[in-house]
């Protein structure tokens, strides 16, 4: 694949993203004002972005990005859209 179709993947990615964030959060406000979705899983993160989750949680592991949430034996890792937005900006410009 070659850099300028690169590109192309990840600024759709990145609407995508933000697209994504819209529709969870829009409807949320009007319902509950106070309550807006912040955070995504990784599994959910991965799939949004495109990108396996192995590589993904590599990538997050790391920039030190994601906090981990514990329940528990059952542990779980969230990401912010700002987080999202940073990992497809960072994977563009390499």
């Amino acid at each position: 694949m070659d850099r300028a179709s690169n590109t192309d993947i990840y600024k759709t990615t990145i609407a995508a993203v933000e697209e994504a964030a819209m529709v969870i959060v829009a409807p949320q406000a009007e319902v509950m004002s106070n309550q807006v979705l912040k955070y995504v899983t990784q599994a959910r993160a991965s799939f949004l972005l495109g990108i396996p989750e192995a590589e993904f949680r590599r990538i997050a592991k790391e920039s030190g990005l994601g906090h981990v949430e514990r329940a528990g034996s059952e542990e779980e890792t969230y990401f912010t859209y700002e987080e999202l937005h940073w990992m497809c900006s960072s994977r563009r410009t390499r």
